[in-house]
């Protein structure tokens, strides 16, 4: 046998380090076309991303040149080990929110460390999740779960920045509620700001007329930069930049790129955010996952949901090295770069050079930006956050859908931002575990033609063969009415029935619980002198059966597995119980018509 060489060995080890990072494997079938899409699509989407990342930063009062650090080195990241091709890493506004609320307990000073030790956290969550393989059970989150927690955090965005939009001096605690807040501040006279609501207004109008010369002109202006830079440059003429004006604005922003440096620790910080690190972890995941899964569906892609769990985590955990907040997948730049036309990962790297040449290039001018055009920012991005055909859809789908969806939007502005989503999870399991915990029987017949069809009222009961029909999941959640329906079908029985027949070919998911009441019924239905028999059972529930030597108390001749034969094994069992009655037969058995067989009524 030969050996292969050591340079075999070292390629092979270095393709296997490659297919985790799925930008360089899309460089074996890279093309010029390909390089002209990334390209434009990555400009277009560090146009957006520039002000968006100022504006998220401030939403949970960190300096704005954080927001640009995180769109710079968590995109870069997180397209280079992004399984979509189109999904853009980066601050979102839904992960600020939650940061809100998660750093209320956190003194002003030690602000901007715990926003960088808990990407950290956050990253560690992540990354156990994709080890343990854990990320496709957001398939078991209902979307009415994820569309509650949009609205909910659309109208707290919106609440948190009336403050900013109208010049109001008061602080936001996110525990007591904005509504409250805001209330008592205008009744004790708390002044509105003109000139900010004017700049602010001029932001909100030059972004909705760039939007309008857009669609009509077919272009592709950056509107949300051009609505920060006019009113930045009104700024700017009108020397509104002193203190006497009372308008509040970004400061000044360190034109340099984000530098390596190691998160600082604060073992009783990490202790009081862990559990908003945990909910966070998962909040960025599903956002992320819910984009991705979106997205590829409207690419065709196929998409793997524990590698983009990976590029999440490691994203979040290169960030916190790097002077970066927590981020997830951001809705806005992954739609625009998707309609730009990216063809691969490689148009977010090129979004995230843009934002670092535009950081650099333009750091001087952040001085003249207002907080009040950040803030218009914002609150048109909380209004095109909330989809009304969605919330429409699941209000009028179903009672279920509608329950979880108020009661995670109500938990976002109520409770806590970063717990809605884990407040919605658990009610859906709540409601929708006794749901999915049912059994139904159904007692059959032999009508004279030989036919097996579900007992009706009229008809007559055989005196020495009872069938019945089950269908369901046979978990714990059953158990009570399992063990109801087993109790019925005692009770429903005489002292001359013979034999009983449990057709099985419809119960799913056998465990203990269920399996310890069958036994139980059985061995006290054989003390009466009647003969068990099952059909249809599934590889799963024989498996069990055998486990716990059920299989040998009913009898291994007393068992028919099921078959690809429709009602085979049913039939079967029906013969055999024949054969356990011999000669007995109550006044409406069927005549023994030879050469005919038994069949099914459909």
């Amino acid at each position: 046998m030969g050996v292969a060489p050591p340079e075999n060995k070292i390629s092979s080890r270095f393709a296997s380090i490659i297919a985790f990072v799925p930008a360089l494997v899309e460089l074996k079938s890279y093309s010029l076309a390909k390089l002209r899409g990334d390209l434009f699509a990555g400009i277009t989407v560090a146009a957006v991303a520039v002000p968006q990342a100022m504006a998220y930063a401030s939403i949970f009062k960190m300096p704005v040149q954080y927001g640009l650090y995180t769109a710079i080195v968590m995109t870069a990241v997180g397209s280079l080990l992004n399984g979509s091709r189109h999904l853009i890493n980066g601050p979102t506004n839904a992960i600020s929110i939650a940061m809100l609320s998660a750093l209320a307990i956190v003194p002003d000073g030690d602000r901007i460390a715990a926003a960088i030790m808990m990407s950290l956290m956050i990253g560690v969550v992540q990354i156990s999740i994709t080890l343990f393989r854990l990320g496709d059970l957001s398939r078991y989150i209902s979307t009415a779960v994820i569309v509650g927690f949009t609205c909910g955090a659309s109208v707290l965005l919106l609440l948190d920045q009336l403050k900013n939009l109208l010049g109001l001096n008061y602080e936001v605690d996110v525990r007591r509620h904005f509504i409250k807040r805001f209330y008592e501040t205008m009744m004790n006279g708390g002044p509105i700001h003109w000139p900010t609501v004017g700049l602010a207004a001029t932001t909100i109008a030059v972004v909705l007329l760039a939007r309008w010369v857009n669609r009509i002109w077919k272009i592709r202006l950056p509107d949300l930069l051009l609505g920060i830079a006019v009113s930045g440059f009104i700024v700017w003429a009108m020397e509104l930049n002193s203190p006497s004006s009372g308008i509040a604005l970004v400061g000044e922003v360190p034109g340099a790129l984000p530098r390596f440096q190691l998160p600082k620790l604060d073992w009783s910080l990490i202790s009081g955010l862990s559990s908003s690190a945990l909910a966070v972890s998962f909040l960025g995941l599903l956002e992320a996952i819910a984009m991705a899964k979106s997205l590829a569906a409207k690419s065709g892609q196929k998409l793997d949901i524990n590698q983009q769990c990976l590029s999440e985590g490691a994203a979040n955990i290169a960030g916190s090295f790097f002077q970066c907040f927590p981020g997830s997948g951001s809705l806005t730049r992954s739609y625009i770069n998707y309609a730009a036309g990216a063809m691969t990962q490689w148009s977010g790297v090129i979004s995230a050079v843009g934002v670092a040449v535009t950081m650099l290039a333009l750091a001087p001018w952040a001085a003249y930006i207002p907080k009040s055009s950040l803030a218009g920012v914002l609150v048109l991005t909380a209004l095109r956050m909330v989809e009304v055909s969605a919330v429409r859809f699941h209000w009028k789908a179903t009672k279920f859908d509608r329950i979880i969806f108020l009661a995670t939007a109500l938990s976002a502005v109520f409770v806590s931002i970063e717990f809605c989503i884990l407040i919605g999870v658990l009610l859906s399991f709540l409601l929708y575990v006794p749901r999915a915990a049912r059994i139904v029987m159904s007692e059959l017949t032999i009508t004279p033609d030989r036919k097996v069809r579900e007992l009706k009222p009229e008809d007559s009961r055989c005196d020495y063969f009872r069938i019945y029909n089950l269908e369901g999941e046979l978990f714990f959640g059953c158990a009570p009415q399992f063990e109801k329906m087993l109790e019925q079908i005692t009770a429903g029985t005489n002292q001359n029935v013979a034999v009983i027949l449990l057709r099985t070919k419809r119960l799913h998911n056998p465990d203990a619980m269920c399996l310890e009441i069958l036994q139980k019924w059985v061995e006290a239905t054989q003390k009466q002198g009647t003969t068990i028999l099952l059909s249809g059972v599934r590889p799963d529930l024989q498996g069990s059966l055998r486990n716990i030597g059920l299989d040998k108390l009913i009898g291994l001749e007393n068992i028919f597995p099921e078959s690809q034969e429709l009602y085979f094994s049913t039939i079967q069992a029906m013969q055999r119980g024949y054969e356990v009655l011999g000669n007995r037969r109550c006044q409406n058995c069927p005549k023994q018509v030879p050469g005919s067989q038994w069949s099914y009524e459909i």
